[in-house]
Order: structure tokens, then C-alpha cells, then sequence
């Protein structure tokens, strides 16, 4: 899908036909017919445009005619009724007429641009708009990984009674999840820093600082993840532990329970002996003895098993 936008200056951001000087062109999972027409317009490469339809992409910077970077974004999906987290290549390529971004999915990142939720952004000041997008994927990264942390503590209680594997199954998901987010963002970390290095998007008044101000944000993100990854390590091991302990809990209980109902059995499969000199046999109130006997049996069971701390 190709979708082409500007907004001059005091003007609000319109959709475009046709390529203009000072546009976003904004690429989501482009085809070949597609990226052919936006590399003859804006004499892009195709390899830039291509390098981020490739799942495993890493983060990057490449600087021909035109820059390009690449960084890894948060995304969020559904999978079996349940709320996945994963990362995917952002490519934003700056030219001196245009700025250019492609992406295989959309992401609420720039929908929020194309939607008009973010203020004061204008597309032919090309370094500011990337700078923008650069905060806002970091803010995005700080905002799942609190997702993340609020529905760990949501499964951690419904662990607490579980005799299950769904619950460790999740939080096996959310640690998955927080490998991706922490991979992605050390390696937007260093293409950050290269950036700050190599001052190629310094064109406006304090465009270094909203930079630093990304770094920081980057950075933060990473201490978050490492955290939360630490704690839900942890989490998951103690809870294998505590489900493994709440299954040998029941299965005491059912071989307690096991072993006094065995009593009756017994002594009743003795008297059930088509024998001669059963005690008690002759007597009128023999099946009572004989219940009473089991009674006491049972009961000194119970209070046996109870000491051992059976029940």
C-alpha cells in the first residue's frame, strides 16, 4: 500500500496524489510495481527501499545519495485469543526532496502521524519528522513493555491455585516477547548513538536535543526490559515449583484418602471369607463388632496420616 501525505507549514497534514517536494511517502508492505514507481520518482535505490520487507533486517544505517535508517518497532498481535508482542524493520529514508518510510505491517507508530494524533509535525521539515518518529517508537516501547509488566501480574495471580500449563505458557510468551523488545533495542541503540555521532539529521535548531532526548528514552526502555525479563525468569521458575508442589499436595491428599478407605475393604474382604471360625460369627451382634473395629481402625488411620501431615 502506498499512501502519499504533506502538510505545509500551518496547514494540516492532506493526502496526496502525486509525489510533491516536502512529502512523507508512506509505505506499508509495498508491491514490486509499487516500489518501481517510488525509486524512478524519488531516485531511490531499490535496495533501500526492499531492505526493510526483510523480516531479520537489523538495525542500520546506510548513507549513499540519500540516508537510510533502519530500526526495529513494537508491534502487537493476536494469537490464540491472546495478546502477542514482536518487532519488525522500520526503514526511513531522508532525501533532499522527500522522506520515505516502509514497513510489512502497519503500525499504530505512524497511523498516530497519519491519523493527526501527534501535533506540530510537518513533513517537508524531513530531520524534525524523523526525529519525531524516533520518540514515538520509544514511547511505544515503553508503553508495551508496561502491558507486558500489568499482564505478567495477572497471570501470576492465576498461578497461585493452578494445577495447569497455560498459565506458564503465557508468561513463556511475555518472556519471548521481552527477548524481542530487548534485542531490538540495544540494536536501536547503537544506530541512535551513530546518528548523534554523525550529526546527519542536525538541520534544525534543537534537532540534537530531541536526539539525546530519544537516546535517553531508548535507554530506558532497555533498563525496563531487563527487568521485567529478570523478574519474569524467576517468576517462571518459582511457579514451576509452586504448580509441581500443588500437584504433589493433591495426590498426598488422594493417597490419604486412598489408604483409609482400603481399611474397611480389608477388614470387610476378611469377614467376606466363606471360612469356619470367623470371630464374632455366631454372635448377634457380631456385624457390629465388626463396624465398630473398623471404626476405631479408620479413625486411628486418620489421626496417623493427620500427625504425618497427610491431610
Amino acid at each position: 500500500m502506498l499512501s502519499i501525505y504533506s502538510s505545509a507549514e500551518n496547514r494540516q497534514l492532506t493526502k496526496l496524489e502525486n509525489i510533491e517536494p516536502g512529502c512523507w511517502i508512506n509505505m506499508i508492505d509495498p508491491s514490486d510495481e509499487e516500489l518501481i514507481f517510488v525509486s524512478k520518482k524519488t531516485n531511490v535505490p531499490m535496495d533501500f527501499l526492499k531492505a526493510a520487507l526483510d523480516e531479520e533486517e537489523t538495525s542500520r544505517i546506510d548513507i549513499e545519495d540519500c540516508t537510510l535508517i533502519i530500526l526495529d518497532i513494537p508491534f502487537t498481535d493476536m494469537d490464540d485469543n491472546s495478546l502477542t508482542y514482536d518487532t519488525y524493520p522500520l526503514a526511513m529514508i531522508h532525501t533532499d526532496k522527500v522522506i520515505i518510510t516502509v514497513c510489512l505491517k502497519n503500525s499504530k507508530i505512524l497511523s498516530d502521524f497519519t491519523e493527526r494524533k501527534v501535533g506540530s509535525f510537518f513533513t517537508f521539515k524531513r530531520s524534525r519528522f524523523m526525529l519525531q518518529i524516533l520518540y514515538r517508537i520509544a514511547n511505544y516501547y515503553l508503553i508495551y513493555l508496561r502491558q507486558i509488566d500489568k499482564k505478567s501480574s495477572i497471570v501470576e495471580k492465576q498461578l497461585h491455585k493452578s494445577l495447569k500449563n497455560k498459565e506458564l505458557l503465557q508468561l513463556l510468551a511475555l518472556e519471548k516477547s521481552l527477548v524481542y523488545f530487548s534485542t531490538s533495542l540495544k540494536g536501536n541503540e547503537l544506530t541512535l548513538e551513530k546518528m548523534l555521532k554523525l550529526d546527519i539529521l542536525e538541520k534544525y535548531e534543537d534537532d540534537s536535543d530531541v536526539l539525546e532526548d530519544v537516546i535517553i528514552e531508548n535507554r530506558q526502555a532497555i533498563e525496563m526490559c531487563t527487568i521485567y525479563s529478570n523478574i519474569l525468569s524467576g517468576t517462571m521458575g518459582a511457579y514451576a515449583s509452586v504448580i509441581s508442589n500443588n500437584l504433589n499436595i493433591v495426590m498426598k491428599l488422594l493417597a490419604a484418602i486412598t489408604i483409609v478407605m482400603a481399611v474397611p475393604n480389608m477388614v470387610s474382604g476378611l469377614y467376606g471369607m466363606n471360612v469356619v471360625g470367623i470371630p464374632f460369627a455366631t454372635n448377634p451382634l457380631g456385624f457390629w463388632y465388626v463396624v465398630a473395629l473398623i471404626g476405631i481402625i479408620g479413625v486411628f488411620a486418620i489421626y496417623y496420616l493427620n500427625k504425618k501431615d497427610m491431610f
